[in-house]
C-alpha cells in the first residue's frame, strides 16, 4: 500500500502480534492501549496449536518455555481436600507433541510486546473514540483530543471493543452470554501450595482453582452461574459480587477470598462470545476476541487471536493496495474454523462448572477415565487438535 500506516487498538494478544508481522511486511503500524502501561496479572492459559506454531515463527518458543510451567496434573477436590477427579497433563503432552505450555497470559503478552517495543509508535492512555471514514483514509478522533488520519483501523481490543462498538454497533448486538461469570488474580505467599498441579474445587454452579507459580505466587481462576451478564466496571463492586457468589462455597474459599484486598490486579467478565456477520467494515477490520471471542473457557482464546493476527497481516500484505479484498480473504480463511471453535466452547462451558451435584459428579468421574490408553485421544483430540493448514505468506 502506498499509505501503510495502520492504527491498532490493543495492546493484548493480538495487537502487538499484528503489529509484529505488519512490520515484517512493511507496513507502519502504531498502536494505542486505554491502560498507562502494559497489563499484567490475569490467568494461566494453556498455550498450544496454530498460536504455538506462530509463537515458534516469531523466535518466542525459548522464552515461552523458559517462563512457562510443565502442569503434571488437574486435580479436583472435594471439601475436605480429597481427590475426586482429574487427570495428568501428559495427556495433553502426548496429544499435540509435546508442543503445549502452560503459562500466565500476561506474560505471553509481555513476550510478544518484546519483539515490537521500539519498532513501532506505541501510545498509552488514550483511546478512540470516533471513526470518520473516508475515500483518501480514515480519520479518527481520540479521548486525548487528538485527530490523526490512517489507512486502516484495526479493533484488536477485546471483548468490550470500543473500534467495533464505533464501526459495528453496540456491544448487546453482538454478544452471546454463555452463563457464567469469571474472575482471576494472584497473591503472593498462599498456602497450601502444590507444586505444578492445577487444584480446583466445586460445587454446583460454582468453580475455583488455584495454581502456584514462581516467587512464592499463587493464581486463582474463578468460574460461576450467572443468570445475566454482570455488566460491572467499579473493581469494588466486581469483588463484591465474587464474594458473594462464593460465599459459604467451603473448602479454602474463605481464605481465597480474604487475599482479594491483597492482591493489584483483578479480572472480571461475563464469558460470553462475540459472533458478528462481518469482521471488516470499510477500512476498519477487527481480530482476536474484538472479532470472534470464543469465551474464557475456550482455552485457545489467546492461540485464536495470534492466528487471526497472522492471517489478517498475511492477507493485506497479499492483496497490496486492495485492502478490501485483504479483510475478505481474511475472513474467509478464517470463519469456518473460528465457528467451530466457539461451537466447542459452547460445549465446554457446561461441564466446566456444572449447574447440579449429578453434573459435578459426572464430569468428575469421565476425567479419572482419561488415563486409559485412546480414551482421551477419542473425547479430547476433536477438540485439542487445530485442523486448519497455516499459510505461508
Amino acid at each position: 500500500m502506498r499509505d501503510a500506516s495502520v492504527l491498532i487498538s490493543g495492546l493484548g494478544i493480538a495487537g502487538p502480534t499484528l503489529a509484529y508481522w505488519l512490520l515484517q511486511h512493511g507496513f507502519r503500524p502504531t498502536l494505542i492501549e486505554r491502560a498507562s502501561r502494559p497489563r499484567s496479572g490475569g490467568y494461566v492459559i494453556d498455550f498450544w496449536g496454530l498460536g504455538y506454531d506462530i509463537a515458534e515463527r516469531m523466535g518466542l518458543l525459548p522464552d515461552l518455555r523458559a517462563c512457562g510451567y510443565q502442569v503434571r496434573e488437574l486435580r479436583f477436590v472435594d471439601s475436605r481436600n480429597r481427590r475426586v477427579g482429574g487427570f495428568g497433563i501428559d495427556v495433553f503432552r502426548s496429544l499435540t507433541q509435546g508442543r503445549y505450555v502452560s503459562l500466565p497470559r500476561s506474560d505471553l503478552a509481555r513476550l510478544i510486546y518484546g519483539k515490537i517495543d521500539g519498532r513501532c509508535e506505541i501510545v498509552f492512555g488514550d483511546w478512540i473514540t470516533a471513526i470518520d471514514q473516508r475515500e483518501s483514509g480514515a480519520d479518527v478522533r481520540f479521548a486525548s483530543g487528538a485527530e490523526r488520519r490512517f489507512a486502516l483501523v484495526i479493533g484488536a481490543d477485546g471483548l468490550h471493543s470500543a473500534v467495533r462498538a464505533a464501526c459495528f454497533g453496540p456491544e448487546r448486538k453482538f454478544e452471546t452470554f454463555l452463563g457464567y461469570a469469571a474472575a482471576a488474580f494472584e497473591v503472593k505467599a498462599y498456602r497450601p501450595r502444590d507444586e505444578d498441579v492445577y487444584v480446583s474445587y466445586g460445587t454446583p454452579g460454582r468453580q475455583v482453582a488455584r495454581f502456584a507459580m514462581r516467587d512464592d505466587r499463587t493464581v486463582f481462576l474463578f468460574v460461576f452461574a450467572a443468570d445475566a451478564a454482570l455488566d460491572l466496571h467499579d473493581v469494588s463492586a466486581q469483588k463484591r459480587a465474587l464474594r458473594t457468589a462464593f460465599a459459604g462455597a467451603g473448602w479454602e474459599c474463605p481464605q481465597i477470598l480474604a487475599a482479594l484486598d491483597a492482591c493489584e490486579e483483578f479480572y472480571f467478565d461475563p464469558v460470553s462470545q462475540i459472533r458478528l456477520p462481518a469482521w471488516s467494515a470499510g477500512r476498519v477490520a477487527l481480530v482476536g476476541d474484538a472479532a470472534f471471542c470464543p469465551s474464557l473457557l475456550a482455552g485457545q482464546g489467546s492461540a485464536l487471536a495470534m492466528l487471526s493476527a497472522y492471517v489478517l497481516a498475511g492477507e493485506l500484505a497479499s492483496c497490496g493496495e486492495e485492502y478490501a479484498r485483504g479483510f475478505a480473504r481474511y475472513e474467509d480463511r478464517l470463519r469456518a474454523f473460528i465457528a467451530e471453535k466457539q461451537k466447542g466452547a459452547e460445549r465446554f462451558a457446561r461441564s466446566f462448572a456444572p449447574r447440579t451435584r449429578l453434573g459435578l459428579l459426572l464430569r468428575n468421574q469421565v476425567t479419572k477415565l482419561f488415563g486409559i490408553p485412546g480414551l482421551a485421544k477419542l473425547v479430547l483430540g476433536p477438540s485439542l487438535l487445530d485442523r486448519l493448514a497455516l499459510p505461508d505468506y
